[in-house]
């Protein structure tokens, strides 16, 4: 097949008003081109969202891409000095929604995964992509129900690569190796109202919170470890819903945030805070409720073995040593490390999410060398 521009997709894959969980042709595209290059195409629609699955090669070892199409809101169009899904290209950037984060890089990763079928072996290697509608969203129907069908099917990568946009200030700087791990606590004080006049005959929750509170905000947890940053701890809300001053309220709420490095686990987080809680309450009579979301563990993907292909691709097309780093936020990696080691790797995230989101033309041709160049190093082309 002849090439693909990677340029040229990413502008068609913008076109695309792919606004979480709308697919908007985006999986079709990707189909169409991937199926005409010889790969295997399945659509894993679940829960109102589309996703796809693509395999070139029957052999192991199998290196995968993990990328997503749906985009968040553009928010007000007229705020925009372009179409947020025209893909215009003004001075060597194109702009539209999803540019950055991360229409380019699944394009970039498609582009280069086409091109090494004419060098890769299908019996002796394998390369698959996991593309999701549903990155943006809850995450609960997309990358989690291909990981499932893919478990069903018996498909298994051995390594795996996000194309997040990890870069901070030039194309391959950072690649991640792990990601903190992100759970939010809900804590509810209860007591018993009453008049402020006679706070004897009121069981006021109010201290007890603030004191709990407080002294989660206050404690550190720990100074980081060999590869992540120290634990944080983000109070995101205090809530008491009471308009009078003169009564004492019967609850009081707290919400907050812990991104926890690998030091921890969920559950020994969940031990320290209830800890602190039972600590702080300081009355046997006020009742306490706290409740966990928790959006991912934190994990480390060893910086070795194929890593250290994803390090040599990006010195010899970027000219720079890219820092093996684990900050930021969650990603689909969260998932997919229960079944490979996964790194993540991708364009310069300025502008992600913003208005005028734009992606530079040459970033886009320079992570699709990027990705060739892995591919290459990975089955030894």
């Amino acid at each position: 097949m002849s090439r693909i521009d990677p340029v040229a997709l990413t502008a068609d894959l913008v076109r695309c008003p792919s606004v979480t969980p709308a697919e908007a042709g985006a999986l079709t595209l990707l189909h169409e081109r991937l199926a005409a290059a010889g790969f295997g195409c399945t659509r894993v629609p679940r829960g109102g969202v589309d996703n796809l699955y693509a395999r070139f090669g029957t052999g192991a070892p199998m290196l995968a891409f993990a990328g997503h199409t749906d985009v968040v809101p553009v928010g007000d169009p007229a705020d925009w000095s372009a179409d947020p899904f025209g893909a215009e290209v003004r001075d060597g950037r194109l702009i539209g929604r999803g540019s950055v984060d991360m229409k380019s890089g699944v394009a970039a990763f498609v582009a280069a995964a086409i091109a090494a079928t004419a060098r890769l072996d299908p019996a002796r290697g394998s390369v698959a992509l996991i593309v999701t509608g549903d990155e943006e969203g809850e995450a609960a129907h997309g990358t989690c129900a291909l990981l499932d069908w893919m478990a069903a099917a018996g498909e298994r990568p051995d390594f795996c690569i996000v194309g997040e946009p990890t870069s901070r200030q030039r194309l391959g700087d950072t690649v991640k190796i792990g990601r903190r791990g992100s759970m939010t606590g809900r804590l509810t004080v209860t007591g018993t109202q009453g008049h402020t006049a006679y706070p004897d005959r009121a069981e006021n929750p109010l201290p007890a919170l603030a004191r709990i509170i407080a002294r989660l905000a206050a404690t550190p947890l720990d100074q980081g470890s060999a590869h992540f940053e120290p634990t944080t701890l983000a109070l995101t809300s205090i809530d008491v819903g009471n308009p009078a001053n003169n009564v004492i309220p019967r609850q009081g709420r707290a919400v907050f945030n812990i991104r926890f490095n690998d030091l921890h686990t969920s559950g020994s987080i969940k031990a320290w805070a209830a800890g602190i809680v039972a600590q702080e309450l300081g009355s046997p009579t006020l009742e306490t409720a706290l409740t966990w979301q928790v959006s991912g563990e934190s994990f480390l993907t060893q910086p070795s073995g194929p890593v250290e292909h994803v390090v040599a691709a990006v010195e010899a097309v970027a000219g720079v040593t890219p820092e093996l780093g684990t900050g930021g936020g969650t990603s689909d990696a969260r998932f997919i490390k229960h079944v490979c080691p996964v790194v993540e790797l991708g364009l310069v995230g300025r502008g992600m999410h913003a208005v005028d989101e734009a992606v530079a033309v040459d970033e886009i041709e320079g992570l699709t060398a990027i990705y060739g160049a892995i591919i290459d190093r990975y089955f030894g082309l």
